[in-house]
């Protein structure tokens, strides 16, 4: 398969990339960034584009990919809802919506985070949000559409885009929360199985990614 991921620079998306780097059932994979990440290997190519809402400029470097696993996000700590559902929502539309048009056979997966809130009516903003993306997409038609909902992650070994939160905390959280902690190796090989295999739900909890990790 042919795999775009979004989010390399972030610590989810470095994961996912390390992953189908050495997953043989993935052929090619092109990063698209909006800033430059520093990594070779023969079957990645990357493409730097500023803006993720205005990508008419890019329509050939972006056609002939089976699947998308779209990593890309940011914190919502000290951002207002509008810019945050600007790049949260807006922003991961956009992109679908140009691939759905340039490859409508594709698979799209969105990283989304556990106690995402589907009815779009809760308290919590970002829960919120993330719930209305799911949503959105999901009535879109895509041959395949899931969306991911880890909590804790452990990072693969080699990664370099790894917040100090998660250096500190995952090793002392884990062991008391083991039925909330991936390692990012098991969510990069739950997106290729996705593609590859499909699953029966399009939202993904910890135990639904960590099964599908094993077929």
């Amino acid at each position: 398969m042919k795999v775009i991921i979004t989010g390399a620079t972030g610590m989810v998306g470095e994961g996912v990339l390390f992953h189908c780097l050495q997953d043989a059932r993935v052929e090619a994979v092109l990063m698209v960034n909006r800033r430059h990440y520093d990594i070779t290997h023969p079957k990645l190519k990357e493409l730097i584009v500023p803006d993720f809402r205005h990508t008419e400029a890019f329509s050939g470097q972006l056609t002939g990919y089976d699947a998308c696993f779209y990593c890309a996000g940011i914190s919502s700590v000290g951002m207002k809802e509008d810019e945050y559902s600007r790049i949260t929502f807006d922003t991961t539309l956009a992109f679908a919506n140009t691939l759905l048009t340039l490859n409508p056979g594709m698979v799209f997966n969105f990283v989304s985070g556990n106690r995402t809130d589907s009815s779009e009516q809760g308290k919590v903003m970002w829960a919120r949000v993330k719930g209305r993306t799911e949503n959105a997409l999901m009535k879109m038609t895509f041959k395949g559409q899931y969306n991911f909902r880890p909590a804790i992650m452990k990072a693969i070994k080699g990664q370099k885009n790894v917040k100090t939160v998660y250096k500190i905390l995952a090793p002392l959280i884990s062991p008391f929360f083991p039925q909330k902690m991936l390692t990012l190796a098991q969510v990069g090989k739950a997106m290729v199985n996705a593609v590859a295999k499909g699953y029966p739900k399009q939202v993904l909890e910890v135990d639904d990614i960590e099964r599908l990790a094993t077929q």
